[in-house]
């Protein structure tokens, strides 16, 4: 069961600017990523669960941050029917991230008030979303529409919230255009937890990584209007 209220996990969303997406079969590999992540200032992570037993190492992962990393929000990404989001939900996710708009993911999550947010790619999936009770968009992918789409959707909707994933990268240039077309969040996957990293361990550069990002985003928020 989720330990944090849908409501919790949206502001944690807003206030931190950034979720981490990572997945990895090997569980002790996960954790150091976990912790490093944690050790940065992140506050959220999205397990892409995209692997065979993928939901074992999530189970195992939440585990982990619940009795070592107080505060971590456990969520789950790349969920494709209300039956994974179920079984996610039951592991203790405490927000679900789909690629896609499914009304019966929506229905589980809002069921057991669980944060969920749907990858949509026009206004019309955008409102869908909202009206079955959407509070952050995912916008996917989000380097193919950019941030002139984020601002194109606020204009008549700003209310609003999105968080893109894809084409989001630990830059000062990429993340300032992003919050200053009005983005709530972003996700940030292999641009920020690189292959390179996993490949060599090197968990104090992840850390150090997620930490400048995380001042970046702070930093060019003060200059949003």
């Amino acid at each position: 069961m989720a330990q944090f209220t849908r409501i919790e996990v949206a502001n944690a969303m807003k206030e931190t600017g950034m979720i981490p997406l990572f997945f990895n079969n090997d569980l002790e590999l996960s954790k150091k990523i976990l912790k490093a992540c944690y050790n940065g200032g992140a506050r959220l992570m999205e397990f892409t669960a995209r692997g065979d037993f993928a939901h074992e190492v999530f189970g195992e992962l939440t585990k982990y941050a619940i009795a070592e990393l107080p505060g971590m929000i456990m969520g789950v990404g790349s969920v494709t029917d209300a039956a994974a989001a179920s079984l996610y939900m039951a592991l203790g996710a405490n927000f679900i991230v789909t690629p896609v708009l499914r009304e019966d993911i929506a229905i589980v999550c809002n069921r057991r008030k669980v944060l969920w947010s749907p990858g949509c790619g026009s206004l019309t999936e955008i409102a869908k979303a909202e009206e079955l009770g959407c509070e952050i968009v995912k916008l996917f992918p989000g380097d193919i529409y950019g941030p002139k789409f984020v601002k194109g959707v606020r204009g008549p909707q700003p209310w609003t919230s999105i968080m893109p994933t894809g084409g989001v990268s630990p830059t000062q240039e990429n993340l300032k255009a992003w919050f200053d077309a009005g983005v709530t969040c972003v996700g940030m996957g292999s641009k920020l937890i690189s292959k390179d990293i996993i490949a060599n361990k090197d968990y104090n550069k992840l850390e150090q990584d997620v930490k400048e990002a995380l001042n970046i985003i702070k930093e060019v928020r003060k200059t949003v209007q």
